[in-house]
């Protein structure tokens, strides 16, 4: 699954007071930077949700079997998967500004672009390069926004830029459902037909490119090291280590370099650990592939099951998204009880029966509380799975680590659901939630074969 930020909650006393005194404040007071990267974030949780209600269920109205859309879905995770490595090394030599701006305007093209072809080759092709573009933003936004604070305000900034993405960006499942709704009352259609859909569609796009518009007013912090300081070191055997240096305003930490000095110290040898990576991955990659096998086609279920119009299906997938993204709040709670390695494969086991309940239920009820059970489960071992897996590691090898998870995420969103398409169409609606369950029952086994008898590693107790 995707990494999310460090909760650190080891590091609060007095939570509340705390919470007053210091978080509220700080996100008050931040720099331009911030501000126009998270007004652009809310416009990409908002494209994300309205398009994932509407695209596929657009395709579906062009007559296209769960096989196919299986594929379709499968493509933009085959394009993030082809386009981080080189996208990251672009915004490493260019800059993170330039590429930004070009997903804020390439992204909605490619995507409006899916919402006019009809044939299939067409299909498959723009969204696989509307995935592509869209890597940019995944690349680039949080550095950009780790760059423009301070160490005070970094925890805060990226937890609010994770509410607004999924639980502000839930809100539109509503206008994903209500655009279609309008739409078809002017022409007198019905809402589940090509042409509402495709507005849907359209005003996906249209988030992300009016909320993009801001970012021309970005300014790229400047780097900590320049370029020839930083091939001298490597050259020499050495990495470069930025000293922490907190900008005189703070108001200004995006138009500043907070990190103006550095250090040169040896380069650590340490090998990296193959065999770790791979007890991690594993279990993750057969987690993703599960969870892609269920939730990138879990709208047009509800459609094909339940002959749900989008109005109807907007408000379900609000709640469970609002719902959800509040749930995942509580997982500090679990943890003081619970260890990470217990909490995070016992959800994922009695995740496994839920995920089978929506595909047998009898009922639309009974399939509505199976999925908002399911989503509770998944948001709150979210930020776990994530602290658990970095603590495995030392720091030095983390970012390696968040870079293979993100293959691993674009792995599973692309063999899943083309499996579970494939189920779909060939065997029953129901067979993609069994497949989708037992790889919710494989990786914690594989977690718990790899992790159980292991003793706590060092890094778990770091402040």
């Amino acid at each position: 699954m995707p990494l999310v930020s460090d909760t650190s909650g080891s590091t609060i006393q007095n939570g509340d007071s705390l919470l007053k005194r210091s978080f509220v404040p700080s996100l008050l007071h931040l720099p331009r930077n911030v501000y126009l990267l998270l007004l652009f974030t809310t416009g990409k949780g908002f494209q994300l949700s309205i398009s994932a209600l509407t695209l596929n269920y657009y395709v579906h109205s062009l007559g296209y079997r769960p096989d196919f859309i299986g594929v379709f879905s499968a493509m933009p995770a085959i394009g993030a998967l082809i386009g981080a490595v080189p996208t990251g090394m672009l915004a490493d030599r260019i800059g993170r500004k330039p590429l930004l701006l070009l997903t804020a305007i390439l992204t909605p093209l490619f995507l409006a672009v899916c919402a006019l072809v009809t044939s299939a080759p067409l299909l498959l092709a723009t969204s696989l390069i509307q995935g592509f573009v869209s890597t940019a933003y995944w690349v680039t936004n949080l550095p950009l926004l780790v760059e423009s604070t301070t160490e005070k305000q970094r925890v805060g900034v990226l937890a609010m830029n994770s509410f607004l993405l999924l639980g502000i960006g839930a809100l539109g499942n509503l206008l994903g459902g209500a655009i279609p709704e309008f739409i078809a009352g002017i022409l007198h259609v019905s809402a589940a037909s090509t042409l509402p859909l495709r507005w849907g569609v359209f005003a996906a796009a249209l988030f992300t490119f009016v909320f993009g518009l801001p970012l021309w007013f970005l300014r790229e912090p400047k780097r900590a090291v320049n370029v020839e300081q930083s091939t001298t070191a490597v050259k020499a055997g050495a990495t470069v280590v930025p000293m922490s240096k907190e900008p005189q305003d703070e108001m200004d930490v995006g138009t500043s370099n907070d990190l103006d000095e550095a250090t040169v110290v040896p380069m650590s040898k340490e090998p990296q650990p193959a065999w770790l990576f791979l007890q991690l991955l594993i279990p993750d990659l057969v987690f993703t592939m599960g969870e892609g096998a269920v939730v990138a086609l879990i709208q047009i279920y509800f459609v094909l099951r339940f002959q749900l119009l989008p109005g109807t299906l907007g408000i379900i997938f609000t709640i469970s998204g609002l719902a959800g993204g509040i749930f995942s709040l509580t997982a500090p709670l679990f943890v003081k009880r619970w260890s990470k390695l217990r909490l995070i494969t016992s959800v994922q086991y009695l995740t496994a029966p839920l995920m089978v309940l929506i595909g047998f239920a009898p009922t639309l009820p009974l399939a509505i509380a199976g999925e908002y059970a399911r989503s509770f489960m998944r948001t709150l071992i979210e930020p776990v799975y994530a602290a658990f897996a970095m603590e495995q590691v030392s720091d030095r090898q983390r970012a390696t680590l968040a870079g293979f998870y993100s293959v691993t995420w674009s792995v599973g969103f692309s063999v899943g659901p083309t499996i579970a398409g494939w189920l779909q169409t060939n065997v029953s609606l129901s067979t993609s939630f069994v497949f989708g369950a037992f790889c919710l029952l494989l990786a914690p086994s594989l977690l718990l074969t790899f992790f159980s008898s292991k003793v706590m590693r060092p890094h778990e107790v770091e402040s």
